[in-house]
């Protein structure tokens, strides 16, 4: 399902106008960004408990110089996967439920509880697990880092589930939606990336 295109939606930013692109060419999805950001979202929802095992393969043409996981002008990468966590109202405490109704009311839906997501980062990281410079609820983790293997395949086999439980010391929310970004609003440049497949597994 994750390789038909079909199956994905876009995924557009407040206050960002500028639309990065994608194309499928020799059953390779090609992502181009050129100071922009948006992304594709997968349609359906799945659990992540069942599928707790993300693979992947992608590769760059390049990576970003201004690009820096730990600053908010240098928060771009030019792939990443990331995995949104859906708010449970069930599960919630009240200021939480305060909170996520207000945005419910604003945005028609519930934002994501927290999220994960996989990076491409642009330079080596000390760490593998970085707090967005952007909120606390979205961690960033390191997949892949600098130029030394740009223009070539690398492939990935992520627990997506005990990433998480290091990153937020907690047991996520159950159902999980996945998107796919190629970013560069804050570093105004360009990247052009590649992904040849994605899928999720049982242990």
């Amino acid at each position: 399902d994750f390789n038909t295109l079909e199956n994905w939606k876009a995924l557009h930013f407040e206050k960002i106008k500028e639309y990065s692109t994608y194309e499928v060419k020799d059953s390779v999805l090609i992502a181009t960004s050129n100071a922009s950001a948006s992304g594709l979202q997968f349609k359906k929802t799945y659990d992540i408990y069942q599928y707790p095992i993300l693979r992947f393969r992608w590769k760059v043409d390049n990576i970003y110089k201004k690009g820096n996981a730990t600053k908010k002008d240098g928060d771009d990468y030019p792939i990443r996967i990331y995995i949104m966590f859906q708010y449970n109202p069930k599960k919630a405490s009240f200021f939480d439920s305060v909170k996520y109704e207000l945005a419910k009311s604003f945005y028609g839906e519930y934002p994501p509880h927290s999220a994960i997501n996989y990076i491409w980062a642009n330079k080596k990281q000390s760490q593998r697990i970085i707090t967005s410079a952007y909120t606390d609820k979205s961690k960033m983790i390191v997949t892949d880092s600098g130029p030394l293997h740009v223009k070539q395949w690398e492939e990935h086999s992520v627990n997506v589930l005990e990433d998480y439980k290091k990153a937020f010391g907690e047991n996520p929310p159950q159902n999980v939606s996945l998107a796919i970004m190629t970013d560069s609003d804050n570093t105004k440049e360009s990247a052009t990336s590649y992904i040849d497949f994605i899928e999720v597994l049982s242990e």
